[in-house]
């Protein structure tokens, strides 16, 4: 496969629904991926949405060789349903000499054995759209993102306490914990915030802070009905 200017190649093996969400997000951004699966009726399913698809057995050290892994810039281990062959891939990359490995995990045991092995990342999906989901029920987020074990970023209506105030005058910070990063109201452009920004109900508020104080501080908006 031809390197593309900048863009990065990258492997995307195990083309389940996370594999290929992450494959087609990838394509659409400009980079050069290959997307393999071992299933070859779903590498022909998947035929016409990828451009560069290929059915092959990754813990095979002679298929990954064939297909020049080695030489990826990323690879990503998709495979959720068969922990054995995660990590034999997982394995099996790393003997190949790839330095960049991302391999999806489906519980704990599975993420521990990954990183023993020396996965570079290891992601949790499920896991982290649980607590997405359970933190947007539980408070009155309209979005809620988990960027590492404690800290995150959410968007939320305007709680009372805030309107008609500065931010400087709230001091959300020393007070609750959080950072107002900025704020957007219906149908107009995304507005940074800064000390002497004053909000109405009308907006809605992109904060930041650890997950506690975030979850905290969305209590104070009242519920939707």
């Amino acid at each position: 496969m031809a390197r593309n200017g900048t863009n990065e190649f990258i492997a995307v093996i195990g083309l389940g629904r996370f594999g290929l969400s992450v494959a087609e997000t990838l394509v659409s951004h400009g980079h050069e991926v290959i997307a393999i699966d071992s299933d070859p009726g779903l590498v022909q399913a998947l035929s016409s949405r990828l451009p560069h698809i290929v059915a092959a057995d990754c813990t095979d050290r002679a298929a990954v060789d064939d297909l020049g892994l080695a030489k990826v810039d990323h690879a990503v281990v998709a495979i959720g349903s068969d922990m054995e062959a995660s990590v034999l891939t997982v394995m099996t990359l790393l003997e190949a000499g790839v330095t960049d490995i991302w391999a999806k995990a489906t519980n704990e045991r599975h993420g521990a054995i990954l990183t023993r092995l020396g996965a570079h990342h290891v992601s949790y999906p499920e896991a982290d759209q649980g607590r997405r989901v359970a933190h947007l029920i539980d408070g009155q987020l309209s979005e809620f993102l988990l960027l590492s074990d404690d800290f995150a970023v959410a968007a939320m209506p305007v709680p009372p306490v805030m309107v008609g105030k500065t931010l400087n005058e709230l001091a959300l910070r020393a007070k609750q914990g959080i950072t107002v990063i900025g704020f957007k109201r219906k149908g107009e452009p995304f507005h940074y915030a800064d000390a002497d920004t004053v909000l109405s109900d009308c907006e809605e508020i992109v904060v930041s802070g650890s997950a506690d104080a975030v979850r905290r501080f969305s209590d104070k908006v009242p519920v939707r009905r």
